[in-house]
C-alpha cells in the first residue's frame, strides 16, 4: 500500500523528542501595515492538553493560530513544535508536520462519502489504482476509535453537521495530527452533537493528541478545557489553569473590566407596562410543539429556555410567518393575526433575528449598505430611484447608533467580524421599526464584547416601549436581559419565572432539565 501524499517534516534546527511542552511559541511579533497585531506573545500547549484561546475582535486570535498554521508569516519570534523549531511556510507544511485545524465552516465535499473525504488528496493506493477497501477499513477504525458507530460508505451529504465534525476530525487523525486547532466547534451543534464532540475531546486527549480551543462560550470553556489563555490587544494577559477560573475572572481579563456590567442583571428603569403586546394561546404547529400559550407586554423582554429541538426555533418561525399554525391564537397589540408569509409580519409590526446570520440574515456578497437597508426600500425612494442621500444617512446612523466597527457602509459584509455582521442583522431590522422583535440565538459564536453590545441594545429596544422575545442557549444571557423566562419541554410550557425568582444558573438550569 503506499499514499499519495506521505507527511512531510517541517524543518527541524533544535531540539529533541517527547517535551511535556507539545507547542511553544516565543516571543511571536505580527504587524499589518506597521500597525502591530501581535506584541510579544508567548503560548504554550502541553501534549494531550485542551487549551483555551478567547479574546475579542482583533486581540490577535486568529492572527497567532494562523501563524501557527502556516497561513502568515511571523515578523519574530520561534515556534517548537515537539522540541523543534519549525518554519511553516503553507497550511500544508503545518498538516504535514501533524498540525490541523477544523474550521467554522466545514470543508468536507457533501457528494463524496465519509471514507472518500477522509482520505481526499491522501489517497491509498494499489499500484496505480485507488484501494478503497483498504481506506473503507481505515476509516471504519479511525470512526471507530471516535466513538461512532456509523457505514464509511454513508454520503456525508446525509450527515448531521455534528456528524460531520467528527468526519473532519477523523481526517486530520488519518494525517497523523497531533495537535488541532478548533474554532468555534460547537457553533452549528445540538447539544447531543456537543456532547459527542465533547466526549471524542476526551478520547483523543487520553492518545495524546493536544487541542487548541476557540470560543465565545464560556460555560463551554470552564467546562472542556485545561487551560486558558486570554489575549487582548495583541498581548497575552491571562493564562490560568481553568479550574482557577470563572466566567467573571474571563471577562474581567478579555475586557479589562469595562463591559462586565453588561451581563449582569438590573432591575428595568423602564419596567414593561401592563397591557399586552403578543398574545399567543394554544399554539400547535407540528409534533414538537403540541400546545404553547405565553404572553409578552409592552416592554418586557421574555426569554425562552428548552433543550435544542424543544420547539423555541419553531415558535419565533409562526410567529414571522415562516411556519405554519395548525391551531391556535396570536394576537398583537389587541388584534388577532395569523400571518401566512413574511412580508404580512413585516408590515404587523415583527422582525425575526434567525439563528444561522449567514444563510437567513445577510446577504453576504452585498455590502453593509445594501443589507441593512433591504427592509426599508420603499420608504427611500426618490421617484423612480432609490435616493442615495437618504440610504446612506439611514446606515451611517444605524452604524454610529450600534457601533458597528466597518471602514465604511459599502464594505462586503462578509468581510466583517460575526459581531459585527449581528449588528447589521438588527440594524435592518430597527429600521423598519418594529413593535416585537425576535431573537433566535443573537449573540452565538461573537466575541464577549460584541455580545454586550448586544445586550444593551435589546435592553434599549425594550425601554422604548417596545417587546422583545429572545431564544437563547446561553443561561448566562437569559439572566442578564429577561424580565421574565419561560421554560418549554416536550412541546409545551412547563414554567414560567419571574427573573427576580430565578436566583442563580442552577435554578435555570434545573427547569429546563425537567
Amino acid at each position: 500500500m503506499s499514499h499519495g501524499k506521505t507527511p512531510a517534516s517541517a524543518e527541524p534546527t533544535a531540539g529533541g523528542q517527547g517535551t511535556t511542552d507539545l507547542l511553544v511559541m516565543r516571543d511571536i511579533c505580527k504587524s499589518f501595515s506597521g500597525v502591530p497585531v501581535l506584541k510579544d506573545v508567548n503560548f504554550t500547549l502541553r501534549r494531550g492538553e485542551v487549551h483555551a484561546l478567547v479574546g475579542g475582535n482583533g486581540a490577535g486570535k486568529s492572527t497567532l493560530m494562523k501563524i501557527f498554521t502556516g497561513v502568515y508569516t511571523k515578523d519574530s519570534g520561534t515556534v517548537c513544535v515537539d522540541g523543534q523549531e519549525v518554519h511553516f511556510k503553507s497550511y500544508d507544511d503545518a498538516s504535514q508536520a501533524g498540525v490541523r485545524m477544523i474550521f467554522q465552516e466545514l470543508s468536507l465535499v457533501p457528494t463524496l462519502t465519509i471514507y472518500e473525504n477522509i482520505f481526499l488528496n491522501n489517497e491509498s493506493l494499489k499500484g496505480l489504482a485507488l484501494d478503497r477497501k483498504e481506506m473503507r477499513q481505515m476509516a471504519g477504525e479511525l470512526l471507530k476509535s471516535l466513538g461512532l458507530d456509523i457505514s464509511p460508505r454513508e454520503l456525508v451529504s446525509s450527515l448531521p453537521v455534528g456528524y460531520q465534525q467528527m468526519v473532519e476530525i477523523a481526517k486530520a487523525l488519518s494525517m497523523n495530527a497531533k495537535i488541532l486547532v478548533l474554532d468555534e466547534p460547537t457553533a452549528s451543534l445540538t447539544d447531543a452533537e456537543v456532547g459527542m464532540l465533547f466526549a471524542t475531546m476526551e478520547r483523543l486527549k487520553a492518545k495524546g493528541v493536544s487541542m487548541v480551543y476557540i470560543s465565545h462560550r464560556m460555560s463551554e470553556i470552564l467546562q472542556v478545557t485545561d487551560t486558558v489563555s486570554v489575549l487582548r490587544n495583541g498581548q497575552v494577559v491571562l493564562t490560568a489553569p481553568t479550574d482557577q477560573l470563572d466566567i467573571p475572572a474571563i471577562v474581567h481579563a478579555m475586557l479589562g473590566g469595562s463591559a462586565e456590567k453588561s451581563f449582569e442583571w438590573v432591575p428595568r428603569i423602564h419596567p414593561p407596562s401592563d397591557q399586552l403586546m403578543l398574545n399567543v394561546q394554544n399554539l400547535q404547529l407540528n409534533s414538537i410543539v403540541k400546545d404553547v400559550t405565553f404572553q409578552v407586554r409592552k416592554g418586557e423582554i421574555l426569554g425562552i429556555a428548552g433543550l435544542m429541538g424543544s420547539g423555541r426555533t419553531e415558535i419565533l418561525k409562526a410567529l414571522f410567518g415562516m411556519e405554519k399554525v395548525k391551531s391556535g391564537q396570536i394576537s398583537l397589540d389587541g388584534q388577532p393575526v395569523n400571518f401566512r408569509n413574511v412580508q404580512q409580519a413585516v408590515r404587523a409590526g415583527m422582525a425575526l433575528v434567525p439563528e444561522d446570520r449567514r444563510r437567513e440574515g445577510l446577504v453576504l456578497g452585498h455590502t453593509v449598505k445594501a443589507n441593512t437597508i433591504v427592509t426599508v426600500l420603499d420608504q427611500l425612494l426618490g421617484g423612480w430611484m432609490i435616493s442615495e442621500k437618504k440610504s446612506n444617512q439611514l446606515v451611517n446612523d444605524k452604524v454610529a447608533e450600534l457601533n458597528v466597527k466597518t471602514d465604511g457602509i459599502n464594505k462586503t459584509i462578509s468581510l466583517l467580524s460575526g459581531g459585527n455582521q449581528q449588528k447589521v442583522v438588527i440594524a435592518k431590522w430597527l429600521a423598519a421599526n418594529p413593535k416585537v422583535l425576535l431573537l433566535d440565538e443573537p449573540t452565538a459564536g461573537i466575541d464577549i464584547e460584541a455580545k454586550g453590545e448586544i445586550t444593551a441594545i435589546i435592553r434599549d429596544f425594550a425601554d422604548r416601549g417596545n417587546s422583545v422575545v429572545l431564544v437563547s442557549s446561553e443561561l448566562v444571557e437569559l439572566m442578564a436581559v429577561c424580565d421574565r423566562v419561560i421554560v418549554l419541554h416536550d412541546g409545551v410550557v412547563t414554567q414560567n419565572l419571574d427573573r427576580h425568582n430565578i436566583e442563580s444558573e442552577e435554578v435555570l438550569q434545573n427547569a429546563i432539565q425537567g
